[in-house]
């Protein structure tokens, strides 16, 4: 398997329709007819040897992801944010490529440190931060704690204790909305996130961590929202932050050194579909912070982005193993052996996917049909009205292309199927990064008896 060659030529049946792979790792060709490649690797092969459902994760298409946002913002402090996927072998990467980190509990913090990663450049983020949250950034050592309510800050001081010092920084709600699904909306004042900047909320709790000798207010941060492919929602909330930095300074004499703008940053699940353009962001965001600082008389901050799903996204296919075709009235059902389970996605905010027949070739009309999932759900659907070959049938493979970010991560453990496994592909070879959950792993955990 790991010695599998693949062929270099694009089958000329496919040349016509390559816009197909467009939202696809680059390293995806088609090897055989109905057969595609990642990484150099053959994906009906790979389900064979590590079985279904399974996630495969491009290693190259990530590092050139980590790099790409490296490029595009040379004097910023690009975060990956773990929440969209992690796991030891994603922290080396990221740590590798140059790259922060941004994690949302103990656990992500723990498995980045013990992984090996800087805990310095590490950021913690969370809405409602435990004890054993707090216990642990304190104890590690992270970079910075973000506070996001007003509680945290008094608790945060109490528990870094007399004589100690933590660098923090104060999430602040800009007032823009953006993002792809009012679900995924965060930088406005009706959601859980932030300290409001129209109450008056985020200016009280800078003056409260400002009067904290144990804290360290290093600057700002917001996150409006995810899958924003539009850049001119970033520089309004930017110009907005900015102006708030003007007034901490002319209230408190201190200039903030750091302005984290978050992420949410949009990209294609299917294609033609509308994408956040890197360079542009970043160039307009650099201008307009430069700009808004000069005429605020401030010092230019450092600034901070937090790219997630921008980074794996795209690097991430989904394998699946059809087990039922349903023909009801005129509706096709396609039944795989994952779901809602592993990709609870569609059912939460409705997200579109493009799955694909591979592993064989078809010569069978397309026909309209919905792929479904095993659970006892009528919402468990991964793929509504997607086109299918016509004669699609039992035992066939899916592969869902854009599968790396808050599938995995999301997964449950619903009906007790187990979350799929982890396989990493990167020129020519696969390894496993995280094994399949087993029902020994539930007999484990239950020991009520």
């Amino acid at each position: 398997m790991g010695d599998h060659t693949v062929t270099t030529a694009v089958l000329s049946e496919h040349k016509a329709g390559a816009d197909d792979l467009s939202i696809w790792p680059a390293s995806t060709t088609q090897v055989t007819p109905g057969g595609l490649a990642v990484g150099g690797l053959s994906l009906a092969e790979i389900a064979e040897r590590f079985d279904t459902p399974a996630y495969v994760l491009d290693e190259g298409e990530v590092r050139e992801r980590c790099r790409t946002y490296r490029d595009a913002f040379p004097d910023a402090d690009v975060l990956y944010a773990a929440k969209a996927f992690l796991s030891r072998a994603m922290v080396r990467w990221v740590d590798e490529e140059g790259l922060g980190l941004d994690v949302c509990s103990a656990g992500e913090l723990e498995l980045a440190v013990t992984a090996g990663f800087p805990p310095d450049r590490i950021v913690l983020h969370g809405n409602a931060k435990s004890p054993r949250d707090l216990e642990a950034a304190l104890r590690l050592g992270v970079g910075r704690i973000v506070i996001d309510s007003p509680s945290e800050i008094a608790r945060i001081a109490a528990a870094v204790g007399p004589g100690g010092r933590q660098k923090v920084m104060v999430r602040v709600v800009p007032g823009v909305a953006a993002g792809g699904h009012d679900k995924i909306r965060t930088g406005t004042d009706d959601q859980k996130f932030g300290l409001s900047l129209t109450d008056g909320g985020a200016q009280h709790a800078i003056t409260r961590v400002l009067g904290q000798s144990q804290l360290e207010l290093t600057g700002l941060h917001c996150h409006i929202g995810s899958q924003i492919s539009d850049v001119k929602p970033y520089l309004v909330a930017l110009r907005r932050m900015v102006g708030l930095m003007a007034r901490v300074r002319d209230a408190h004499g201190v200039v903030l050194a750091e302005l984290d703008m978050g992420g949410g940053h949009g990209i294609a699940y299917q294609p033609g579909e509308p994408v956040l353009d890197l360079t542009t962001l970043a160039r307009r965001m650099r201008a307009e912070l430069i700009e808004g600082c000069a005429a605020a008389g401030l010092t230019v901050p450092r600034l901070v982005v937090e790219p997630g799903r921008a980074v794996v996204g795209p690097a991430g296919v989904a394998l699946y193993r059809v087990l039922a075709v349903k023909h009801t009235g005129e509706k096709v059902f396609v039944a795989v052996d994952g779901g809602m389970s592993d990709n609870p996605r569609p059912a939460l905010y409705g997200v579109r996917y493009a799955p694909r027949l591979i592993g064989r070739a078809s010569t069978a009309g397309r026909r309209t049909a919905t792929v479904v999932g095993r659970h006892c759900e009528a919402g468990d659907i991964l793929a509504a009205d997607v086109e299918l070959p016509g004669d699609i049938h039992p035992g066939d493979l899916l592969a869902t292309p854009v599968a790396g970010a808050y599938q995995l991560s999301m997964a449950s453990g619903y009906n007790l199927v187990g979350r799929p496994a982890v396989i990493s592909v990167h020129e020519g070879s696969a390894r496993m990064l995280v094994r399949r959950e087993t029902l020994e792993d539930f007999r484990n955990r239950d020991i009520g008896g």
